[in-house]
């Protein structure tokens, strides 16, 4: 197990270098969603399943999904054509396949090796994860909600359009 999850913490890491290293905004996305998938493979083979369907359900998917939107409504003025011809480029998605399919693998091999269940000693149930984050990890928890909350209003507040004065100096 301790090569297992050596393997997906390197691959968790890499693909996180890569994300912070590529220019093009659409690699950085393929680069994150490995890179996600990787640490949802580290809390499987921690021994917490409910943890990593979580991350694969909630951040692999709808964030991701969240993330695309917006590229694809900032980035209007790149012509099309351009666009897709350089996105279905093989170099493109050799980085992100080679990582995936070194996830599949371990993966795959966990659960034949380890049986249906994790790979970890214990199991760790979603009451157990909801008596723990809000016990003693209480301030943490809501320090994290609060950076969520400001994260949104910067968000609102960088993409709102300005509101137009008229001549008498009221707003519309």
């Amino acid at each position: 197990m301790n090569v297992m999850f050596v393997l997906a913490s390197a691959v968790a890491v890499l693909a996180t270098v890569m994300v912070v290293t590529r220019t093009n905004v659409i690699h950085a996305l393929l680069y994150f969603i490995v890179s996600l998938m990787a640490v949802a493979l580290i809390f499987y083979l921690l021994g917490a399943p409910f943890v990593a369907a979580l991350e694969i359900i909630i951040y692999a998917g709808a964030i991701m999904v969240l993330f695309v939107f917006a590229v694809m409504m900032l980035n209007p003025k790149v012509d099309q054509d351009r666009r897709g011809s350089e996105w279905a480029r093989p170099a493109a998605w050799a980085g992100p396949a080679v990582l995936t399919f070194i996830l599949g693998v371990e993966l795959l091999f966990a659960v034949y090796w380890y049986g249906s269940g994790p790979a970890g000693v214990t199991e760790v149930s979603a009451r157990q994860v909801g008596m723990s984050l809000y016990g003693p990890y209480l301030l943490g928890a809501e320090m994290v909600s609060m950076i969520l909350l400001a994260g949104l209003v910067t968000a609102y507040h960088l993409g709102r359009q300005p509101r137009m004065i008229n001549r008498e100096g009221g707003s519309d």
